[in-house]
């Protein structure tokens, strides 16, 4: 059973939530303060639910920092009543995977929670795959990068779009194709998420060669 951990101040809202997760067959850990929510960090926990605007002084983007210094690979949503591009942007930034923006609905939540989880942990009990591009090395089964047996740090979607376009070489992606392939179906945003992706992968991995074609989308060479 996979744990969610659901961080929201707005008690009946977090309460609502509890109940789909919990029928869709999640164990639920709820936190309504953010400071308790950094004490749990490094407990059981297969993704979180983070809500930006809290109400203590720890926000959803305190969290997401404490997080990332513990685990790099855990998927993490934000939820925001501000429905704002440079919030999206910032949450991205940070390593987060998803933004809903308030209200949402229930069932909405939970399948973004199903696709995030079946994406993450579909490999978890594979054969091991390993890919080789130039001096990389790309554990597919761990999801990890390496070079030199150094390990790079790099985020979930950081790690989807990277392993999208290595099982495709050459195959150009319009910013919609990759949308639908990265985030999935019932992404709701702006395709600039895409380019910002695309940069923070350029700049971790520089001597990945994804080129831009000009009108369309991307492709790795």
């Amino acid at each position: 059973m996979y744990t969610v951990v659901f961080v929201e101040d707005e008690i009946n809202l977090s309460n609502l939530i509890k109940t789909y997760l919990e029928k869709a067959g999640y164990e639920v850990i709820c936190f309504t303060k953010g400071q308790d929510a950094i004490n749990y960090i490094g407990s059981k926990c297969d993704i979180w639910i983070l809500d930006i605007m809290l109400g203590d002084e720890v926000s959803g983007y305190d969290l997401i920092k404490e997080i990332r210094k513990d685990n790099q690979d855990v998927p993490v949503i934000f939820t925001s009543a501000r429905d704002q591009d440079l919030d999206k942007i910032l949450g991205l930034e940070l390593g987060s995977d998803d933004y809903l923006t308030k209200p949402y609905s229930s069932k909405e939540l939970v399948l973004r929670v199903n696709n995030i989880i079946k994406r993450v942990y579909k490999d978890k009990n594979s054969n091991k795959e390993l890919i080789d591009y130039d001096t990389y090395k790309i554990d597919v089964e761990k999801r990890k990068v390496f070079e030199s047996s150094k390990e790079i740090k790099i985020t979930t979607l950081e790690f989807d779009l990277l392993l999208l376009f290595l099982k495709n070489k050459d195959k150009c992606f319009s910013r919609d194709e990759i949308l639908k392939e990265v985030w999935g179906n019932d992404y709701f945003g702006t395709d600039r998420v895409v380019d910002d992706l695309i940069r923070r992968v350029r700049k971790k991995l520089p001597k990945i060669n994804l080129t831009a074609v000009y009108g369309y989308g991307y492709r790795l060479s």
